[in-house]
């Protein structure tokens, strides 16, 4: 028997490593009586890569939204480094939600849209008996159009991420790269973006969540111990 187990994230630790080091760091010692504005974005940038690198070992396989997470903290650090025009810093930060919201989209039309392989699978749900007692009262095509206006949904929680990611940066960070007050002015960005973006982006996930749940219930009568996988 195979013992092995992913470990979970501590939220309290993602939010510290990714969030609140790297912005202290760009906000406090980007001057250079600390840092410099050079080797404080380096400093900052090392606590996510070096968190997302370890998260990935202890794992042992690879998550799309990690790598999309590690390519955007690359390109931040680019921007800053190579000291571009700021408007690829509001590109790049609208760019890989609206990259991920696409491929939700697009999943729509395959065979695996990706509500079902993420949310609505046998991890989660008791499949079994959710698609005979569809079967016996006609519903499944109407619930596989539901699943699909809840794959919708999804993309739009990606779509609402990008243009406030854009709004922000471009709201935000004003000042020219690799400059101290860039450095931070980017820190703001990571410290706003969590409540501004992430929390919304959450309360939506579980408004899908929600409503897709209402629909089998409706459309199959089960409650929800029948509904979920027993997790005893």
């Amino acid at each position: 028997m195979n013992t092995t187990t992913a470990k979970k994230s501590n939220p309290i630790s993602e939010i510290l490593f990714n969030v609140l080091i790297p912005s202290l760091i760009l906000m406090k010692f980007s001057g250079e009586e600390h840092l410099g504005t050079v080797m404080a974005l380096v400093v900052a940038l090392m606590f996510p890569v070096i968190y997302g690198g370890m998260d990935l070992i202890r794992n042992k396989k690879f998550n799309l939204i990690s790598i999309l997470g590690f390519v955007s903290v690359l390109l931040t650090g680019g921007i800053g480094l190579f000291e571009l025009d700021t408007k690829w810093l509001a590109l790049k930060e609208a760019l890989i939600p609206g990259l991920i919201g696409l491929a939700v989209l697009g999943s729509t039309f395959t065979r695996y849209p990706f509500m079902q392989k993420m949310i609505f699978n046998g991890s989660i749900f008791n499949l079994p008996l959710i698609k005979e007692r569809l079967e016996e009262n006609n519903k499944t095509q109407t619930f596989e159009r539901s699943l699909s206006m809840s794959n919708y949904f999804f993309a739009g929680t990606f779509a609402f991420s990008s243009a406030m990611n854009y709004f922000l940066a471009t709201w935000i960070v004003t000042s020219p790269s690799g400059t101290a007050a860039f450095n931070e002015e980017l820190g703001k960005l990571t410290l706003y973006s969590y409540p501004a973006i992430a929390i919304p982006s959450m309360l939506m996930m579980m408004a899908i969540f929600y409503y897709l749940w209402r629909q089998i219930r409706q459309m199959t009568s089960l409650d929800a111990e029948e509904i979920f996988i027993s997790t005893k």
